[in-house]
């Protein structure tokens, strides 16, 4: 990675953060998706967005194959680049946070260090971690593309829960059971009844 540049200013927009706020009429947030691959953050984050579009409000989803095709397409699946994944996906969320826009990331983000850097890069009272809780045995069941096998095979290196730890988040947020013992619209509305009971959509 290059050196930082020392040419750089950070310049103050006049339209600040507070103003986008009160012009969409809810709060911007981070809601952080962490769970095994297969455990549903990306389907539990994108029908999240389609409740929170359904209220008006500004959203944006980032999730992680996406991201990998685009802004990350340079990473592997290594510890470092793991790393610097979700370092790129702060940055990019933290900017969303400005422009008053409620972000939502479904990344399997396996190490605490990594979820605390953004945590501490967006803020803590910026930053909810949602725990999508699914045992492994149940995650396997619904890989279709069978990566799961292949990693147990030995051809898939570095892969979180099989070759690589997935370390569980000690004090999210939040904790959805993802396993399917809840249906879907129950999860949803568990999140949304969080973002109500934090002031988010009340500016």
């Amino acid at each position: 990675m290059q050196d930082k540049s020392t040419n750089t200013v950070w310049h103050n927009a006049t339209v600040t953060r507070e103003r986008r706020q009160r012009l969409n009429g809810h709060k911007s947030v981070l809601l952080w998706f962490t769970g095994l691959s297969g455990s549903g953050k990306s389907t539990l984050a994108h029908s999240v967005e389609e409740a929170l579009y359904n209220k008006k409000c500004r959203t944006f989803v980032f999730d992680g194959d996406n991201v990998r095709h685009g802004l990350c397409r340079d990473l592997s699946f290594s510890n470092q680049d793991r790393i610097e994944n979700i370092r790129r996906i702060g940055e990019m969320c933290k900017l969303f946070l400005d422009a008053g826009t409620i972000a939502l990331t479904a990344f399997i983000s396996p190490f605490m260090r990594d979820r605390d850097f953004v945590r501490n890069l967006v803020g803590s009272e910026n930053f909810i971690e949602i725990y999508c809780e699914c045992p492994i045995e149940v995650c396997e069941q619904r890989d279709v593309k069978g990566l799961y096998a292949r990693a147990r095979r030995g051809e898939i290196r570095d892969f979180t829960g099989i070759s690589s730890p997935y370390e569980t988040p000690e004090k999210p947020e939040l904790t959805v059971d993802t396993s399917g013992r809840a249906a879907l619209e129950e999860s949803v509305a568990k999140v949304i009844d969080y973002l109500e009971s934090r002031g988010i959509f009340t500016v």
